[in-house]
């Protein structure tokens, strides 16, 4: 028989070993580019363990509209969330995954979710890059903002507009009430976590005079970075290097810190 394939995040979730002598654990598995195995983990998950022989990375990839609790059509592309989540857990909590790179090219999608998995990554204690491309619409502001550091292409888009809900709805002061206290979730999120102040993103949601059929502001990668929304322009190649360099730091933090745990420890 041959080996038992192992998933990624074994680390984390692989069974308890029978003996001592195989008890050592294992690094999460590198597929190589264009093999079998990279090509099941980009198909299953929309993501793939990676790294430059230094630093080991997931890529996730937030595509398409986000999925929550309804199910999309089956011809629309989604990103769902209930496989995001736990990605997401695995990653924080694998002790050989070193930083996270989020790729964005996203319509938006249900605000809960969006933000559900947004709120995620700002958590995460690990280096973590996010990089627009194409487009970073509607929920898709606050999941590009989530990261440490974020990127966007010069030839991507972002539409920042209000909160809209499609479906039955009451025709009451209390549905308004509703919308507008979402939006202002959202208002705030985005605010903490990038340098735009929250009554200028308001104003830009709000704008009746750009879109033609819509209420909001569509801004290009450079207005992006104008406005304080993104961190920087920039390519793949850009946004490695900086989550590479954030790597290298929390590594020697980490250093410091545990080489001072050892000085306390002795004297005592």
């Amino acid at each position: 028989m041959g080996k038992k394939q192992i998933a990624p995040y074994q680390s984390f979730f692989q069974q308890m070993p029978d003996n001592e002598e195989h008890a050592k654990e294992d690094k999460p598995e590198k597929a190589g580019v264009g093999s079998e195995r990279q090509g099941e983990q980009i198909g299953d998950m929309g993501s793939v363990i990676t790294g430059d022989g230094k630093h080991t990375i997931t890529c996730l990839t937030i595509i398409g509209q986000i999925e929550g609790h309804y199910l999309l059509p089956s011809q629309n592309k989604s990103t769902k969330y209930e496989h995001v989540i736990p990605q997401l857990v695995a990653i924080e909590e694998d002790p050989h995954i070193d930083g996270l790179l989020i790729l964005l090219n996203t319509v938006g999608g249900d605000v809960e979710a969006g933000l559900a998995i947004a709120e995620l990554v700002a958590g995460m204690q690990k280096p973590t890059v996010s990089m627009v491309l194409g487009g970073g619409h509607s929920i898709g502001v606050p999941l590009a903002v989530a990261a440490k550091k974020s990127f966007i292409v010069r030839s991507a888009t972002m539409t920042i507009h209000p909160v809209r809900m499609s479906g039955l709805m009451l025709g009451v002061p209390q549905t308004l009430d509703y919308f507008q206290r979402m939006q202002e979730r959202i208002t705030r999120f985005v605010s903490e976590h990038s340098h735009i102040a929250p009554d200028r993103f308001y104003e830009l949601a709000m704008n009746t005079e750009e879109l033609v059929m819509d209420v909001g502001t569509v801004l290009d990668g450079e207005d992006a970075v104008q406005e304080g929304l993104i961190d920087s322009l920039g390519s793949l190649s850009d946004a490695l290097d900086c989550l590479y360099g954030m790597i290298d730091k929390a590594k020697k933090a980490s250093e410091k810190k545990q080489v001072r745990k050892g000085a306390k420890s002795s004297k005592k």
